[in-house]
């Protein structure tokens, strides 16, 4: 059976935060504000440094919504941050395509695992109330290594046109290795399956 719990923790409220900052990065990067970009994509950061700390060492603030929340969270803000620098021409179309195909899949796979580990009679008013948990999901390993590098891509990208190095070769190796890892990631979710997903029986 699954079980009902408080959606309204510290991070789950983070894992928010980041998500509404993640339309005014993509607005200030498209605008070529990138100074100001830079420190709210700082923020950001903090937000999903400080959901991470807070569900790791205070049990009360885990959450099975946060184990969907928080890498959620993570894929609106790359996905929304990718599309508005390859405007900005300072990441590549095919690495972009790349990482938001991935991530479209991954959150389909979210909403349908969503849907069968509800018990029947399944309605909407039950798939979409976030008390009502019914399976965390468990990234895998290379994952969470390529969300960082994702990650580390967007800061250089954005820093770029701010210290003028924005045609470096490090840069353009940081791409292949960005795809390296968002290929392997897509792989690993692929070849592990179901053990990315706990469902809860009590």
């Amino acid at each position: 059976m699954p079980q009902y719990e408080n959606p309204w923790t510290i991070p789950n409220m983070l894992s928010m935060t980041r998500i509404g900052l993640a339309p005014v990065l993509g607005y200030l990067i498209i605008e070529e504000d990138f100074n100001i970009a830079l420190g709210v994509f700082a923020l950001a950061g903090l937000t999903d440094l400080l959901d991470g700390f807070i569900a790791r060492n205070w049990a009360n603030q885990r959450s099975a919504l946060g184990s969907a929340l928080d890498p959620l969270a993570d894929k609106i803000l790359i996905s929304i941050l990718y599309v508005s620098l390859t405007y900005a021409d300072l990441i590549p179309v095919p690495l972009t395509y790349m990482i938001i195909s991935r991530d479209v899949m991954l959150i389909a796979a979210v909403f349908y695992v969503r849907y069968r580990t509800l018990p029947t009679p399944r309605t909407l008013a039950k798939y979409f109330n976030p008390c009502y948990a019914t399976a965390r999901l468990k990234p895998t390993f290379i994952s969470k290594v390529n969300t960082a590098v994702q990650l580390i891509l967007v800061a250089a990208s954005l820093a770029a046109p701010v210290f003028n190095y924005a045609d470096s070769i490090y840069l353009q190796i940081l791409w292949c290795f960005t795809a390296f890892t968002t290929a392997a990631s897509a792989y690993s979710y692929y070849h592990y399956g179901r053990k990315t997903v706990q469902v809860i029986k009590d």
